[in-house]
């Protein structure tokens, strides 16, 4: 048999502030309630697969395992060949409980368009990330640049369209200041449709001379994927593991304001065992708080 509420509010009122009490007496002495409220869940800590091409291409089993065993919470794909093609791999990461968070794509223009969509309902991936190489001469003018913020809204209408999410993925050109004056970045951010997100590279940022912690500050909102990587912070020199080089891994997660969801840890090229490398930055990153995996 049901109770039925009570209609008095005065009474309701009471039961409330009842409710409210037991709470405080329950808490360890000094606990504002404020301080109860439950704290931001942490990013979760995945690697883009670019990272291992190589062993992916000679050994795609033995190398999705061992990023499981180093714990990483899912993936990022990016475009692969032989064993690792868009018809097997999903079974593989399947295998090894390892999510992709997100998809390295073409730009669904064309003939395009039907690989995007098969890439997005093959990983069972809602968000799709343009990557952006190479440099498309267009950004080197400010109606260029307009113009491709055009086409990516096009293409961000089409993924919608789908249940698709769309996104980019920068290097450092977006971040340098083109001889007409523009910051490509900056013309994206004012033209671009409000749910067209970043996947900040922070690395690029700094080797275009920007300060990542600033950058991440300016587009917080807009990015719920970041990747990271650490190295002498030039283009060209090999990177290193995440927290043993220049960048300020801890100010760039905390600039996010919790809105990113996925660090994702990347590789160009390595100085070191490109496995002990990733241990380290994995153990870094979620050591310190910052984000969390499956161990």
């Amino acid at each position: 048999m049901k109770k039925r509420l009570s209609k008095d509010p005065r009474r309701r009122k009471f039961l409330k502030d009842l409710a409210a009490g037991a709470l405080v007496f329950a808490l360890p002495p000094g606990t504002a309630l404020s301080e109860t409220r439950i704290p931001p869940k942490k990013p979760r800590v995945g690697i883009q697969l670019w990272t291992l091409r190589q062993e992916i291409e000679t050994d795609p089993r033995g190398t999705l395992k061992r990023i499981a065993e180093l714990g990483f919470a899912g993936v990022e794909t990016a475009f692969f060949s032989g064993e690792f093609s868009l018809k097997k791999a999903p079974q593989l990461l399947k295998e090894f409980g390892l999510p992709v968070c997100s998809a390295h794509c073409e730009l669904p223009a064309g003939a395009q368009k039907k690989a995007f969509l098969e890439m997005a309902a093959a990983f069972g991936c809602d968000r799709m990330v343009w990557h952006g190489w190479p440099m498309d001469p267009r950004y080197q003018t400010l109606a260029g640049t307009r113009k491709l913020a055009e086409i990516y809204n096009e293409a961000n209408h089409f993924a919608k369209s789908h249940g698709l999410k769309f996104g980019l993925h920068n290097h450092w050109w977006e971040f340098e200041k083109q001889k007409d004056g523009h910051y490509p970045y900056q013309v994206l951010l004012e033209s671009l449709d409000q749910d067209v997100f970043f996947e900040l590279d922070t690395y690029w940022a700094k080797a275009a001379g920007q300060d990542p912690v600033q950058i991440v500050g300016q587009l917080a909102k807009r990015v719920p994927l970041m990747h990271i990587k650490d190295g002498s912070g030039d283009k060209e020199s090999p990177m290193v593991a995440i927290g043993t080089g220049v960048q300020n891994v801890k100010g760039i997660v905390s600039a996010s304001q919790n809105h990113v969801e996925w660090l994702i840890v990347e590789f160009d090229t390595c100085a070191t065992d490109i496995f002990v490398a990733l241990k380290e930055s994995y153990r870094y990153l979620t050591q310190n708080g910052l984000g969390e995996g499956r161990v």
